[in-house]
């Protein structure tokens, strides 16, 4: 049971976001046009996942990261370069495309050529980094 944990926790997120209309670019870029016809939609579905989680989170704890399994553990000083051109990097790609990760992942089942090439650009980013990541060693 406990391999299936993630799936489970996956098509619930991918079932949510796309009962919620969140795979729909139209409707997030809807909400990032402030000054505009602003869609507040998004707002809401926002505000309800975080309402989700705080009542949730007394009843599941998640246990300290702990970094000889490799994964990153937070430090005093994770603001950095590198953190600030990757969100200013990733909120430029959410704006201008409409979709973030999660969304866009889901809409692949859609078939549609703009999410696919998304989709594809993003992957490659993803790889182009690995690679120069692990050139910097």
């Amino acid at each position: 049971m406990r391999r299936w944990s993630p799936f489970a926790a996956g098509l619930l997120f991918a079932l949510g976001l796309g009962l919620s209309g969140m795979t729909d670019a139209r409707k997030v870029i809807g909400f990032l046009d402030l000054f505009g016809r602003w869609d507040a939609s998004l707002a809401f579905v926002m505000g309800g996942a975080v309402a989700v989680h705080l009542a949730l989170l007394r009843f599941f704890r998640a246990p300290a990261i702990v970094d000889d399994d490799g994964c990153a553990v937070p430090s005093l000083h994770w603001l950095d370069r590198r953190t600030v051109v990757g969100s200013a990097i990733f909120g430029i790609g959410w704006g201008l495309a409409g979709y973030c990760p999660g969304p866009a992942l889901v809409s692949v089942v859609s078939g549609q050529g703009a999410v696919l090439g998304f989709v594809a650009a993003m992957l490659a980013g993803a790889g182009l980094y690995a690679v120069w990541s692990a050139r910097r060693g």
